[in-house]
């Protein structure tokens, strides 16, 4: 390139740091629930692996903001990435032969370590993109969407990875290797990182996280609904669904098993982040105004009700777990990413774009809280609602979750001189 636009560099080094986190993110979660369920925990208690993870994500998205404004965007990067290590070579302690509570408090604590570094590194990797886009063009949607896409990209091939190893070398190998990899790659980008972040202003006040934007709060709502639609069926449903109807009980079963649907999870995710990436060319969102995409995260959140309600239905008629009913639920739930991505990419955009520079830590957090807020409900009625009604609960949960986002985002205006929330 003859010509950079100032501040790539920095969002280069940025977006690999976390692209490195969100793959053993993605493997982890997938090690963790199949080597679990395999030890014959039930779908609730599986859920409650992953309660802590949220929780802290919540909580942590509220102290980074501040953290980030007060300290500036590398350390809160920094330190995400490091704690993820802490987190992993932590799981390689667990002990076959502890109690199923033990076990159950123990992986909680990991996971909830292992919420806090996420949180901090999306914070900063998303927080970044406001303060090193360009903002003529369509740049701003282009650089967020592309931050975003590639991650869930990323992800998805965690997903896999995270079964391949499970199967191939076991857990406890699986979870060292991956720390000793996201360590070395933690050094390379501390060393690295170009300039462009700012280090950090002395005067940052705590109370500043909580928003006082109309339009901020509101697309933090349409967020938690956004988000627990997704991880009701994301979290335990489907996977536990798909192993019962994969797997024969044997050892060879389980592992063909295991792959089978560590693949559908990557491809969900990789899709996801694919049509992330290409938002804004789907969108043209260049040629829009801000008042065109706020409509649209209107019509995209109605549009994304039909697919899961439409499962629900097809669950509910099948008489049982056949071949048509499975082929059905992964094209619908395909679509239901496809759908979901745009949706997703549009509120990554709106909230940049409702933000000042002066306090993009503040409302970026405030939103990734919410964000965290909705994966918590999700993950809780994911594994509740398979225990009670199966997976035609589930799926019809996700559509009311989906409508709630629906009406959420329809109270977003357009106008810049909104009234306080």
């Amino acid at each position: 390139m003859t010509s950079r636009p100032e501040g790539l560099s920095a969002y280069i080094a940025v977006t690999a740091a976390y692209w490195a986190f969100m793959l053993t993110d993605g493997a982890l979660r997938m090690l963790v629930l199949l080597h679990f369920h395999t030890l014959g925990f039930s779908p609730v208690q599986l859920a409650y692996l992953f309660v802590l993870y949220e929780i802290a994500g919540m909580v942590t998205n509220l102290a980074a903001g501040w953290i980030a404004a007060r300290f500036g965007l590398t350390s809160t990067l920094y330190a995400g990435l490091g704690i993820q290590v802490v987190a992993l070579l932590a799981l390689t302690q667990l002990d076959p032969g502890w109690a199923i509570w033990a076990s159950v408090a123990f992986v909680m604590c990991v996971q909830g370590a292992s919420g806090v570094a996420k949180d901090l590194a999306k914070m900063s990797s998303k927080s970044a993109v406001k303060l090193l886009a360009p903002s003529e063009g369509g740049g701003l949607f282009r650089w967020v969407a592309v931050l975003t896409g590639s991650k869930n990209a990323v992800k998805g091939v965690g997903f896999l990875l995270g079964a391949a190893l499970l199967a191939t070398l076991g857990f406890t190998w699986a979870v060292l290797a991956m720390a000793i990899v996201l360590a070395a790659i933690l050094v390379a980008v501390a060393v690295l990182m170009p300039a462009g972040l700012p280090r950090g202003r002395k005067g940052a006040k705590f109370s500043e996280v909580f928003s006082k934007s109309a339009n901020v709060n509101w697309l933090s709502a349409a967020r938690v609904f956004l988000f627990g639609a997704r991880d009701v069926w994301f979290v335990v449903g489907i996977p536990i669904y798909f192993y019962a109807v994969l797997s024969d009980g044997t050892e060879e079963g389980n592992r063909a098993a295991f792959f089978m649907i560590g693949t559908f999870m990557a491809l969900w995710i990789i899709l996801n982040g694919a049509v992330q990436a290409s938002a804004p060319r789907i969108l043209r969102a260049a040629r829009r105004p801000e008042a065109d995409l706020i409509r649209a995260a209107r019509g995209w959140a109605a549009a994304l009700f039909i697919v899961p309600a439409a499962l629900t239905l097809a669950v509910w008629l099948a008489p049982g777990p056949e071949t048509w009913l499975t082929v059905t639920l992964v094209a619908g739930l395909l679509a239901f990413g496809a759908i979901f991505a745009v949706n997703s990419s549009l509120h990554s955009y709106l909230i940049l774009a409702f933000t000042r520079s002066e306090r993009v830590t503040m409302d970026v957090g405030f939103y990734y809280m919410a964000n965290a807020g909705g994966r918590l409900i999700g993950t809780l009625l994911s594994g509740l609602t398979y225990q009670i009604g199966g997976l035609a609960l589930v799926l019809g949960t996700a559509a009311v979750m989906v409508a709630l986002a629906a009406l959420t985002s329809g109270r977003l205006s357009a106008q810049t001189d909104e009234a306080p929330a």
